[in-house]
């Protein structure tokens, strides 16, 4: 009886293990992303700058049109932790009434932003905060933020109802057959609150209206985006 005993002690140790190693150790998706998001600043050093509104960092896609911003102090961003700031004049033009917009937008000064709210946090950093520190931030602490798009070979970061910011796992190896996702950084809108709010989407001039496949519920699904894609090298 005390062997079987031992036995089962040793067996529910090695689960443990295991377990914590699947769930943690092992976070391929977390660690890769951190690594593929550095090449990602380092490839335009010059569209990553510092954000003291949202209290942290921006990074411009490369005709200025939009941005994705990331909180490095969760305590002190007055809005959102991540999100994108994006030209509104498109969507206006396209016949957009700003006054219907959802609670996770904002307006102002002709321009848009959506996003979400992670936590209240007042996040610490060994030496001073870096961009890719603050990011470091999101998938230590916020992991299920940070998601893995099969169909592209992206990274993303989850902006909240539909809106992401991707970026190419490998930048020299994007392997989507769509010329509009082929890209290196691409800015993802959920165009559904858009046209609620009086967007008409092929009237939308700078965005790709289109279909992306995503997974829902373990299963490939077609579904319709703005996107605003960009290579960097």
């Amino acid at each position: 009886m005390i062997a079987v005993g031992a036995a089962v002690v040793i067996v529910a140790v090695l689960l443990t293990v295991i377990f914590k190693t699947a769930g943690g150790n092992l976070d391929v998706v977390g660690k890769e992303s951190i690594t593929s998001f550095e090449s990602i600043l380092k490839a335009v050093p010059d569209k990553v700058t510092a954000d003291q509104t949202n209290a942290g960092w921006s990074l411009a896609a490369p005709d200025g049109s939009v941005r994705f911003i990331w909180s490095e102090d969760y305590s002190k961003s007055p809005l959102h932790d991540v999100m994108l700031e994006f030209d509104a004049e498109p969507f206006v033009n396209a016949g957009l009434d700003k006054s219907k917009l959802p609670k996770n937008y904002a307006a102002y000064d002709e321009m848009l932003m959506v996003g979400t709210k992670l936590g209240n946090n007042k996040l610490t950093y060994k030496g001073d905060p870096t961009p890719l520190a603050a990011y470091e931030q999101i998938v230590g602490k916020y992991r299920s933020s940070i998601g893995y798009h099969t169909a592209l070979d992206h990274y993303n970061v989850n902006l909240g109802n539909g809106n992401l910011f991707e970026w190419a796992k490998d930048m020299k190896i994007n392997k989507s057959t769509n010329e509009n996702q082929d890209k290196d950084i691409v800015f993802v809108l959920n165009p559904e609150p858009l046209i609620a709010a009086g967007v008409n989407p092929d009237k939308v001039k700078g965005w790709v209206y289109t279909t992306v496949k995503v997974d829902i519920d373990g299963k490939p699904t077609d579904v319709y985006k703005f996107l605003k894609p960009f290579n960097l090298q």
